[in-house]
């Protein structure tokens, strides 16, 4: 039986990266929310943005971070990190940059998200696992982490339910 996760991402720069790991099918994400509902829930404030996130972590197991250049330090990619955390969620980040956008391009490794939320005084991302594919070429990547996902997503809930 596939683990329901939570995805996190930058979504106005990743969303088409976001989109491969998402729809690899290995596990279930939450639903995919398209441009114009993502404003919509935008426009209407920090309130309803927070709800969205709290209704949509509502029986996952885990948060995958889909990490991309700009991931790191965004307000709403931390509180979903500590949100889930304080959950009990297993979490675990996943490099993304080196998949294509929808223009055919990749991008700059980004900072680990996980060095900018704390538990218990020291950074997450010293409990936190991430995990980058050793592979350059695009295709590799996402085969790669199609292969390591689901081992990623259980070390993680096991990582957390230790803790």
């Amino acid at each position: 039986m596939a683990r329901k996760v939570f995805f996190s991402f930058q979504f106005k720069k990743d969303h088409w990266r976001a989109g491969q790991v998402r729809n690899i099918g290995v596990i279930e994400g939450n639903s995919e929310v398209s441009d114009n509902k993502w404003e919509q829930i935008k426009e209407e404030g920090p309130s309803a943005i927070k709800k969205w996130i709290n209704e949509n972590m509502i029986g996952r197991s885990c948060l995958v971070v889909l990490i991309g250049n700009g991931t790191a330090n965004r307000k709403w990619i931390n509180y979903e990190i500590e949100k889930a955390w304080s959950d009990g969620k297993g979490v675990v980040g996943i490099y993304i940059h080196k998949l294509k956008n929808a223009a055919g391009d990749q991008d700059n490794k980004g900072d680990n998200p996980f060095d900018y939320v704390y538990h218990e005084g020291k950074k997450l991302s010293s409990i936190v696992k991430t995990y980058n594919s050793s592979f350059s070429t695009s295709t590799y990547v996402y085969d790669d982490i199609k292969e390591k996902i689901s081992g990623l997503i259980e070390e993680a809930i096991k990582i957390r339910n230790n803790q």
